[in-house]
């Protein structure tokens, strides 16, 4: 928050994001952020409650992220791909009773309505549909910011709640505090190697922990975004949004690149990319040479974490993209880290063990789940459930998965 006032307060009039063509400032966005802030403040909202976030990506989105902390609550984003019962499941667990919507997304909510009664106020974000009940974001930033004023919130507050997919049973909410926010956005000003002209294009979704990681460097440094609407991937639009946007770092994963290299024109385009980088699933040698052959004069990047960590944990640069075929890269030198064995013992260069983790990117715990949280943090270490093998040079690769070892 103190990072957005500042920016305001410094570069008011500067760019802070785009999306469809339009332009917030970092002075309005402080502004919008200050009276939504306020609104939902005298709907009930107070420091520690939940808010959830069930929408697309846009600006608003962010203007309620950061109303919602600004108040020392917490937001809640999910999953669009949910059903309703996995929507419901997750709204009881987090105790909320404000959702937060988009428009085309608010049928889902009604749905989901009839499953749980915990929601009692729903906020569209825009206009509501009329006689809906539901209350137009539009018209709570429009209120009179009156005498608000935010409470003083802690760094070490909670401020995200990000669901886990629930592989290994129900989804559990890891609880990310503004220290894991700041801490991530330092990794990604190491690993892209941030200057102050930097314009960054944003694709990956905002109920992700990918999507709102990503653009905490722009927070930090106060440099412009550009976001992207989901939806459908387009390969000839993105590069074109790309070049007309002088979009000089840029993430997407490897299927998207695969399109990317695919499209004829992404030769011709008039591009100022000086990163480009992937995760979320390996890439084929194949892929990385055809990124090369395309993007001859940025700098390849790849980036492994999880959402209990912020998420980044390991990066691969380029040069050693090649050379370390398949490997996630090294643990950025921000956080502790080790490859222990079930005993907790450190294993041999490499041998396979699970890595283990400690830093200030680390979630504060499971939303309450003492047990699971206990669990995790056996020893005294974050246990990340990746068996990994570890090379020399201190270079990564997955393995398998902890919890589908059988110790006998």
């Amino acid at each position: 928050m103190n990072h957005v006032a500042t920016h305001a307060a410094m570069r008011p009039d500067a760019t802070a994001f785009k999306y469809l063509g339009n332009v917030t400032t970092w002075g309005q966005f402080h502004d919008r952020v200050q009276h939504f802030a306020a609104a939902l403040q005298r709907r009930g909202v107070r420091f520690g409650d939940r808010v959830m976030l069930l929408t697309l990506n846009s600006t608003e989105v962010l203007e309620a992220v950061f109303a919602i902390n600004a108040l020392g609550a917490m937001a809640v984003p999910i999953n669009i791909r949910l059903t309703p019962p996995e929507i419901a499941f997750i709204i009881d667990d987090a105790d909320a009773d404000i959702i937060i919507v988009d428009a085309l997304l608010a049928p889902l909510v009604g749905a989901t309505a009839t499953i749980t009664d915990r929601i009692k106020r729903v906020i569209v974000l825009g206009e509501a549909a009329p006689d809906s009940g539901h209350e137009s974001s539009h018209a709570l930033i429009a209120e009179d910011l009156g005498d608000f004023e935010a409470p003083d919130v802690a760094e070490s507050t909670p401020a995200l709640i990000m669901y886990t997919s629930g592989t290994t049973g129900r989804p559990k909410g890891a609880m990310l505090d503004h220290i894991n926010l700041f801490s991530q956005a330092t990794t990604m000003i190491r690993i892209n190697g941030a200057v102050d002209d930097d314009i960054a294009f944003v694709t990956a979704p905002f109920f992700h922990i990918a999507g709102l990681g990503s653009i905490t460097t722009s927070f930090v440094l106060g440099i412009p975004s550009i976001i992207h609407p989901l939806g459908a991937f387009d390969a000839l639009a993105t590069i074109k949004a790309w070049e007309a946007e002088r979009a000089t770092v840029v993430f997407n994963v490897p299927t998207q690149w695969q399109a990317i290299c695919a499209e004829p024109y992404v030769k011709e385009a008039d591009l100022a990319l000086r990163v480009i980088s992937w995760g979320a699933a390996p890439a084929s040698e194949t892929l990385l040479r055809q990124m090369a052959d395309c993007f001859p004069n940025a700098t390849n990047i790849a980036v492994f974490g999880q959402t209990e960590m912020s998420p980044v944990t390991c990066a691969l640069a380029g040069e050693d993209s090649l050379r370390k075929l398949g490997s996630v890269g090294k643990p950025i030198p921000t956080m502790q880290y080790r490859v222990v064995d079930a005993e907790m013992n450190d294993v041999a260069v490499g041998d396979v063990g699970e890595i283990v983790y400690r830093g200030p990117n680390l979630m504060q715990g499971y939303w309450r789940r003492d047990e699971a949280t206990a669990e995790a943090f056996t020893g005294g270490w974050f246990h990340s459930g990746d068996l990994v093998r570890q090379d020399d040079e201190g270079f990564v690769w997955i393995v398998d998965r902890a919890k589908d070892m059988i110790i006998s």
